[in-house]
């Protein structure tokens, strides 16, 4: 499912591409997508797509009440590849997040890091990006090595580029790889269903836009391993799990954040 090199690559550049790892999966991913799409929850979004260009869905924390995803969750060999590719001896399950460009969407997603947005501080942190449509153009790109930086990038608003907390917090700038291309090692690849591409929390990423192509559907199911800590944040974080009662230092609490993988 990953192998030992594998890992490595994914240690040290915050990113890894494996190939047909839930081939068999795909079938009960693109129904779930199906049934988000089709009841979605409080938290989606249409990502500000002007009138005619197309539609940017997205949504997340649905896996209790889809059931597709459940199973994906539960029953695929996610969990233990993430526990793998952390070098944990667990995987905790933190959110699932469906994300749809319909084709006719320019729209790209901007550069960022997921860290920031959420709630959890540590170093064992891996999602996993897997396209239920065949990724041509509409690719997923990746800062290499972006995890090790010394401070994360400011998260911000996708829907005006202002800043997703009122803080001062030192945060490193939203970076433009597409102007430092030198500075900046970008990797992106052609994907078909079944495969997935794994990435640090703090790994740089974005997405080009699909403006020609077929719809490309994905979904990203996001993990955390031992070293896993709440963290106080500066304002609602995205997604925001509101009552959730944790204080700074703690593990998530797992009746909402379930542990699926245990090497014991």
């Amino acid at each position: 499912m990953i192998t030992g090199a594998q890992v490595q690559e994914f240690q040290r550049d915050g990113v890894v591409l494996l190939k047909s790892v839930f081939t068999d999966w795909v079938d009960v991913m693109r129904a779930g997508v199906e049934r988000n799409m089709a009841n979605p929850s409080e938290y989606a979004s249409e990502n500000a797509v002007g009138a005619g260009q197309g539609r940017f869905f997205d949504d997340y924390c649905n896996w209790s009440r889809i059931p597709e995803f459940e199973r994906i969750v539960r029953e695929s060999p996610a969990a233990e590849i993430a526990a793998k590719a952390m070098q944990s001896k667990t995987a905790q399950f933190f959110h699932d997040h469906v994300l749809v460009k319909e084709s006719g969407t320019p729209k790209p997603t901007p550069w960022h890091a997921d860290g920031p947005y959420y709630f959890v501080d540590g170093q064992q942190t891996v999602s996993m990006w897997m396209p239920l449509d065949p990724v041509k153009d509409a690719s997923l790109r990746l800062l290499a090595g972006s995890h090790k930086w010394k401070k994360m990038v400011r998260p911000v608003s996708w829907a005006d580029n202002s800043d997703f907390y009122d803080s001062d917090e030192d945060w490193t700038p939203v970076p433009d790889p597409d102007t430092d291309p030198a500075h900046n090692r970008i990797v992106e690849w052609p994907m078909e269903p079944g495969d997935a591409v794994l990435f640090d929390y703090r790994t740089v990423h974005g997405a080009r836009g699909n403006p020609k192509g077929d719809r490309r559907r994905a979904l990203s199911l996001r993990w955390v391993g031992d070293d896993a800590r709440f963290v106080e944040r500066a304002g609602r974080t995205s997604p925001p799990y509101p009552g959730h009662g944790m204080i700074a230092g703690q593990r998530l609490r797992e009746d909402w954040f379930p542990v699926i993988w245990d090497k014991g």
